[in-house]
């Protein structure tokens, strides 16, 4: 019994081990080509971070390009005695931008918003800043709304040298200040009043108004028109507003209000916003600026951003 236990025993061992010598070979080759997979797999990782890598480079440099069109906090100090400027792109560069431009009696400054965002929206941009920079220093315009009408002519013959249809272009929010005094006739002397008077034009986007002391926010509704290609394209309404020392000016893109957010994941909402810069009006406009942010930020919570955000406010 033991001798033929032990005789089939060798016979399997030697099966065994006869099977091994022929799977050899083969076993050689599955390692070889394992081997040749690892090192493909490697080197097409290598390529992948290298490439992803040279991406992020261009578009970081893009941003160095991109913010060199914005204004500089030097611009924004000189301008305004009491603002701030809430500028939160989606991604690295933004198809959002604020721009200003200071003239001898007047303070021109706009928050606009292109066609999308990243890449594409900050190309568009760039098209659109320099529409606005030539409408004034080039053609000498000063009226919110012929601003407008020129900047939309420029970025239309501008995308109409493509030999494809471009239907890109921006909504923005264009204001004017100028100091204007009045002489009130008080009992036994005149006395000089400085008051400002405020132009403005919108391309989608509105102007709100806080008035020192309300609680109310004034809204003058834009036109319904892009700068831009548009079926029914009219000239830009230009509004005319008079304000005193204290009172505030709201121009914004639609990224804050547009957030999704809080328990239910819903808008914030324009009735929101409105409602957030009377409650947090008597305070400083840096202040608010911080105040603002915050709000966003706990708004959105773990939820991705989804459009760029431009806020602008001044105190007159």
């Amino acid at each position: 019994m033991n001798k033929q236990y032990t005789r089939q025993a060798l016979i399997a061992m030697g099966v065994i081990i006869i099977i091994s010598f022929l799977l050899i070979p083969y076993t050689r080759k599955i390692l070889k080509e394992d081997e040749r997979q690892k090192k493909l797999f490697m080197e097409q990782k290598l390529l992948i971070e290298e490439s992803h890598r040279e991406i992020k480079d261009s578009i970081s440099y893009a941003k160095r390009i991109q913010s060199a069109i914005l204004p500089s906090a030097r611009i924004v100090n000189d301008c305004f005695n009491d603002a701030f400027i809430l500028y939160k792109p989606k991604d690295i560069v933004a198809g959002d931008f604020y721009w200003i431009e200071k003239q001898e009696n007047k303070i021109l400054f706009a928050a606009c918003d292109c066609t999308g965002h990243g890449v594409p929206g900050a190309m568009v941009s760039v098209i659109c800043n320099n529409a606005l920079n030539r409408s004034v220093r080039e053609f000498g315009l000063t009226d919110p709304g012929k601003i407008l009408d020129k900047t939309r002519e420029i970025v239309i013959a501008e995308f109409e040298k493509s030999d494809e249809e471009v239907k890109d272009g921006m909504d923005l929010s264009l204001v004017s200040i100028s100091t204007v005094s009045e002489t009130s006739v008080g009992t036994g002397r005149d006395v000089s009043l400085q008051m400002f008077r405020v132009n403005w034009a919108g391309a989608n986007n509105p102007l709100w108004i806080l008035r020192k002391g309300t609680n109310e926010i004034e809204e003058i509704k834009p036109d319904k028109q892009p700068i831009g290609k548009y079926a029914d394209q009219k000239p830009f309404t230009n509004h005319h507003v008079t304000l005193n020392s204290g009172d505030a000016i709201y121009i914004f893109t639609d990224g804050y209000q547009d957030q999704f957010g809080g328990e239910k994941g819903k808008k914030f909402k324009a009735s929101e916003l409105k409602k957030l810069f009377i409650r947090i009006s008597d305070q400083p406009m840096a202040e608010q600026k911080k105040l603002i942010d915050q709000a966003f930020e706990k708004w959105r919570g773990k939820l991705e951003q989804i459009d760029d955000v431009c806020v602008i406010g001044v105190r007159i």
